[in-house]
Parts: structure tokens; sequence; C-alpha cells
């Protein structure tokens, strides 16, 4: 070990952590995006209002982009496992190699095949045949999530396996029981909402910006994709926390304690429960302190019901210990990090809410018998801003998914400290997590100066050199 302070465990830690941020902050945002340009090209086919398919083009290049780059750094994800968690490969490889080789099999040969025809033959099929396209780019996108949900659903909550006497690996025997796993069916709809949120208050900060440049023949293009992305922020905002709700329910049941520290709760708590707003944690002594409690919402939020106490995690501890000390030992630590996950929930929780007012507030603003949006900047620039928000809660809600897990990779069966690489080293990992740091931030920069430029150049930048937009196969594309 480099005399650094620095372990091998915490440096794998960390750039798995680091991979799966970044490769998250575009995941949802080209799942979120596919879909709502899909619903902008179907309002123009069957509306046949030009604006609409103005839109479908420019924000179909944000799209491409995003989704151009969380394809590489998805493929720097995959690496990693290799690098550090060799482990981890060997124990879960059964299980965890089947949804991960249907989603590169099916659903990313679904997007791959048909984001190239729709991104090609804009003017040779019909508006809906062309729409098709881009619904089944989405839809591909949408069961790639599914299957990696699944990989990571069976992490939390381990269904239709045994282990392998002989060689000690977790091994498939019900693939039904995995895609039909509780803790997958209560994520995926929390995820594929947020997603569709992020591109939302993307396409709105995006239209503000554009707006508040002035250009008269933008206005209406830029007016148009406001309002469009307030509307469904708002919606997928509120069905957002209700599909988070429901995940709640299922956390509870599965991960107590992961429940227990998003609200810093190490008491069992009375009945009925008090929520905690904010509080001082002391992780190493196991305290709380400095409590400010709203009476019995723990109770409504936890149960749906005015009555009921929440264990804390002092409890679950000592019930985790009876549980896995003869398979893993008295010196085991099952609290997790309370201050990441309690704090991680008010920041997920409290964007989301922040999303809804400020959309409710600009559609009051821009409404069509009173828009006063223009003249209204600072209402503009705020809805700018927000377009990094959704990015935050995003990974505040990956973090409680998770750090709510450990100290476990897969839950209850295999510890993270079991599946790093025997071969990784502190030099090793040092070295690779500047590199992959360096190389995120590069994609990231291109990412958004791409972005930047796109809005800059404005929706109708490619009109006036259209006569040389022409098939790639055509030999007019190899010159005379």
């Amino acid at each position: 070990m480099l005399n650094v302070g620095l372990s091998i465990v915490s440096l794998a830690r960390f750039q798995f952590a680091m991979t799966t941020v970044f490769h998250f902050f575009f995941v949802p945002f080209s799942i979120g995006m596919g879909f709502l340009v899909a619903i902008m090209e179907t309002i123009y086919a069957v509306k046949k209002d030009k604006v609409y398919l103005d839109m479908a083009k420019f924000w179909g290049k944000i799209f491409l982009l995003s989704f151009a780059v969380g394809i590489v750094t998805g493929i720097i994800q995959e690496f990693q496992f290799g690098m550090n968690w060799s482990e981890y490969s060997r124990f879960m490889g059964d299980v965890f190699g089947a949804p991960l080789a249907i989603e590169a099999l099916l659903a990313f040969f679904i997007e791959s095949v048909f984001i190239g025809i729709w991104m090609f033959t804009w003017d040779r099929f019909r508006p809906g045949v062309h729409a098709f396209m881009i619904w089944m780019t989405s839809i591909g996108t949408m069961l790639s999530a599914i299957w990696i949900l699944a990989a990571n659903s069976f992490m939390q909550h381990p269904t239709g396996f045994k282990i392998n006497n002989t060689t000690g690996r977790v091994q498939l025997t019900d693939f039904g029981a995995v895609i039909t796993n509780p803790q997958l069916w209560k994520v995926f709809p929390h995820v594929i909402l947020a997603a569709f949120m992020t591109a939302a208050v993307v396409i709105t900060g995006m239209s503000a910006w554009g707006l508040l440049r002035k250009k008269k023949n933008e206005n209406h293009f830029f007016k148009t994709s406001l309002r469009f992305g307030l509307w469904a922020s708002l919606i997928f905002a509120i069905l957002s926390a209700g599909a988070g709700d429901l995940q709640t329910q299922q956390i509870i049941k599965d991960q107590p304690m992961k429940f227990a520290a998003t609200e810093g709760i190490y008491k069992d708590t009375k009945d009925p429960a008090a929520w905690t707003v904010v509080e001082m944690i002391d992780a190493k002594d196991h305290k709380a302190s400095g409590q400010l409690e709203v009476p019995g919402v723990l109770s409504i939020l936890a149960y749906h019901k005015l009555s009921g106490s929440v264990k804390g995690m002092d409890t679950i501890n000592k019930e985790m210990h009876a549980k896995y000390d003869k398979q893993f030992g008295k010196n085991m630590d099952y609290y997790v990090p309370p201050k990441t996950l309690f704090w991680s929930f008010r920041v997920m929780t409290g964007i989301d809410a922040l999303i809804m007012l400020t959309s409710i507030v600009g559609l009051v603003f821009s409404r069509k018998k009173k828009d006063t949006i223009e003249s209204h900047k600072w209402m503009l620039v705020v809805l700018g801003i927000c377009l990094w928000v959704p990015f935050i809660g995003n990974s505040a809600g990956w973090f409680i998914t998770e750090f709510g897990r450990y100290p476990w990779i897969v839950y209850g069966l295999f510890t993270i400290a079991q599946a790093v690489s025997p071969t990784s080293t502190v030099a090793t990992l040092l070295f690779s997590n500047i590199v992959y740091f360096l190389l995120f931030a590069f994609l990231g920069g291109v990412m958004v100066w791409y972005s930047r430029q796109t809005l800059h150049h404005g929706p109708y930048y490619e009109e006036a050199d259209s006569k040389q937009n022409v098939d790639p196969f055509a030999k007019e594309a190899f010159g005379k």
C-alpha cells in the first residue's frame, strides 16, 4: 500500500462510484430525450404543425449527442468491472451475465438499428412511419434500462438462485424470478419517470436560454419548446414522486437499514413516528441530535397510515448480526453511511419539489391568455440554471441505491471487500482513477460544448445548407 492513507477497497469503490455516476448523467437524459422527441414527432405526424417537426429535429441532435457519450461512458464502466471487481464477476457471472447479454443482443440492437434509420431518412418516409423509427429507438433504450436494472435489482434483493456448494458461486435457477423481482418493478418506474423529467427540464432550460437571445425567427420555436418542456417537467416530476413512494415501500421491506438511514433514525421511533426535516448525525458514535421534526408524518410516508413506529439502525444492526454472524463473523459493521443517505434523500426530494414549483410558475407566466414570460427575464434565467438540477437529483438517488446496500455488493450474500480483484493495487487504482477522471471531464466538456453550439446555431441553422444533406451512400456524397 502507498503510504497516503488509501486502501484498495476505498479506491475501487471510488472508481465504481465515479464511473457509475458519470454514466448515469447521460443514461436517464438520453432515455428521456428519445421519448420526448418521439412525442414531438408524433404530434407533427398527427397535427402537421411544422414547429413540432423542427422541435423533433433540433432536440433530436441533443439526444444523439447524449446517446453517443452514454455509450462511451458505459464501455468504460464495464471495463472497470473486469479490472477491479473480478471476484464479484466470478461470484455473480452466472446471474449477471444473462440480463447484460440480453441487453446487448436485443435492446441495444433495437436502439442501434432504428436510430440509424431515423437519422438518415427524414425525407424518405411518411411522417408516421418515420416517427415509428424514433419510437422503436425509445423503446430500445427503455428495454436496456429494464435489463440493467434487473441485474442491479438482484444485487439489492437476490431471487431465483442457489449457491453452488462446489464452486461457492451464485447459480441461476429461475430466470423468471429474476425478471419478476419486486425490487425491479418498483425501481424501474421511478428511474424511467425521472429520466423523462430530466430531459423535460433540459428542454425547458435550453429553451429559456434560447428565448433570452431574442431572435425573432426562433421565438415561436423556443416558446413552444418551453411550454412543452414545462408541462412534461411538471407531469413527470409528480409521477416520479409517486413512483419513488412505491419504491420506498419495497425498501422498507427488503432493506430496512437503508430506509432508517435515509431518515436518520438510530433508535426505534415512537408510534406515530415523526419525520425529521434536518438533524446533526454523529456516525462514529451512532447518535443524532438537533432534530427538527414534524409529528406523525413519517408513519404516513412509511406505512400510508396515521400510526406505526419505524425500527432504528441500532435495532436493525443487532438483527443483522444475529442473522449473518455465523457466515460473516461478529466483526461486520452493518451500519450504512447515514449522512450520505440522509442528505441525499433530501436533495433528491427537494429537487423534485423545486422542479414542480418552477414548472408551475413557468406555465403561469407563459399561459396563452397572458404570456409575460419574456418580460420576466429572471424567470428565464432561473429556468436556464435549473437545467442542471435533475442531474444532481439523479445522482443523489443513485447514492441512496448503492451506498444503502453497504456492506454488501450482493445483499446478504457477498460483501464489497470480498468482491475486489486480488491483483488490484493502490498504485494501479490511483493511476486509473486519475485517467478516468480526466477522460470523463473531457467527455463531459465535449457534450456541454456541442450542446451549447447546437443551441447557439439555433433550430434553423441547417436549413440554409439543406441541399447539401444527401444520402450518405449516394454518389453525391463521394463527390463527382
